[in-house]
């Protein structure tokens, strides 16, 4: 997959107690990530159109939902690791945001470094920082607050960005990288609205996790309830946008509207609706902010992927009860996610492998897997799980909060 097709990145960044002092982990949440993990891998692997020049199965199942699952999985566990169902306050959520900022930090470091190698992945540990750092301010925000100001922020924040981004330069091309230090403005222009995942809108995803992670999420009640709404809202979100664009008359306004020369579009505008619109829709029309399409950030995007990620989960939960074993190695993976999407984004761009893409996704998926079982089964954390927790404990205190 070419930078131009985003997808997906890592959460876990420590660990993740589901009350101050519980040193066990949700299984569940794991088993998510590590789907999610499965799901992004896809993406940058697999083509995301087919040979009779429609979008692929594989683009139509997990473009967009994968990116999303990671970063509502990524307010989990940040709100897991603020004291889940019993939020911080004092000087101990003080000591927290010391610590995010310090995993901010870290992310940043890696992602500039990760994308100034030639990987044809958009890179999203960047962006992943500057959310841990927009959430500081809410981490001590109990579940119906957190609730509340997600859905408002899924509302509201995309109409926002339209309006700026109308009078904006276009995003600059590429990942992040070590380079774009040299020019801090554009670097923070296109990490919070016009690069593949604008930070602005995509608060909403964090939003919706921090109130998530708020739950008593062992309970057999949350977990059900986590899928069958989860389930209902990306459902309401896909037909409300499919009402808008067709008897409505949508989809004819954007057809008029798609800018001349957009790579977004050189397959046409029903294969980008389905495939992604690399991060923004365009400002040619407000009828874009109708649209569902995979990272398009609009209003119905974000709540139908919100609705996928909470169905994972919930999903993911219920069957660690029933299951629990066969979901080790998944779980095993999605413990230590940072680590494996480092390792895979970097290793895509090298020769290393086979070239045709079902049979390298086989390697990676299962080289993840094994790899992640075994590493788990030993040593524990993985090796940047690890070093982050080091360096939060060195600047900010010991990362058990």
């Amino acid at each position: 997959m070419s930078t131009a097709a985003p997808t997906g990145g890592p959460v876990p960044v420590g660990r993740s107690p589901l009350t101050p002092g519980s040193s066990s982990r949700l299984r569940g949440v794991d088993a998510a990530r590590g789907t999610a993990l499965v799901g992004m891998m896809a993406v940058h692997v697999l083509p995301d159109v087919g040979p009779d020049g429609q979008a692929s199965t594989a683009y139509l199942i997990l473009s967009g939902r994968a990116a999303a699952l990671f970063a509502v999985l990524a307010g989990v566990g940040l709100a897991l690791l603020s004291g889940g169902v019993a939020p911080m306050f004092g000087a101990r959520l003080a000591a927290m945001r010391r610590q995010t900022l310090v995993r901010a930090v870290v992310l940043l470091a890696l992602g500039l470094l990760l994308g100034s190698l030639p990987t044809p992945v958009a890179v999203i540990l960047p962006y992943y920082a500057l959310l841990f750092c927009c959430a500081l301010p809410f981490l001590g925000l109990s579940a119906p607050r957190l609730a509340a100001l997600a859905a408002g922020w899924a509302l509201l924040a995309p109409i926002l960005s339209h309006a700026v981004r109308i009078v904006l330069p276009t995003r600059t091309p590429g990942n992040p990288s070590i380079d774009s230090l040299a020019d801090p403005l554009d670097l923070m222009r296109n990490l919070t609205l016009t690069g593949y995942y604008p930070v602005l809108p995509w608060m909403a995803y964090l939003l919706a996790g921090l109130a998530v992670g708020r739950l008593a999420l062992r309970s057999q009640r949350v977990a059900a309830g986590l899928f069958l709404g989860g389930s209902a809202l990306a459902l309401l979100a896909a037909g409300g946008s499919a009402l808008l664009l067709g008897p409505l008359g949508g989809y004819a306004r954007l057809l008029a509207s798609v800018p001349a020369r957009d790579v977004a579009f050189a397959d046409g505008l029903d294969v980008a609706l389905d495939t992604g619109l690399y991060g923004t829709t365009p400002t040619t029309s407000p009828w874009w902010l109708v649209v569902a399409a995979p990272h398009s950030s609009t209003p119905l995007d974000l709540l139908h992927t919100i609705g996928t990620a909470l169905a994972v989960l919930g999903l993911m939960l219920l069957l660690t009860r029933v299951v629990a074993r066969l979901l080790v190695p998944i779980a095993a993976a999605g413990s230590m996610t940072l680590t494996l999407y480092f390792v895979h984004a970097a290793a895509l761009g090298t020769p290393l492998g086979p070239t045709e893409p079902a049979q390298l996704l086989v390697v990676h998926v299962a080289a993840a897997l094994v790899l992640a079982s075994a590493w788990r089964a030993t040593l524990g954390r993985g090796p940047l799980e690890r070093l982050t927790a080091t360096l939060v404990q060195t600047y900010a205190g010991s990362d058990r909060p």
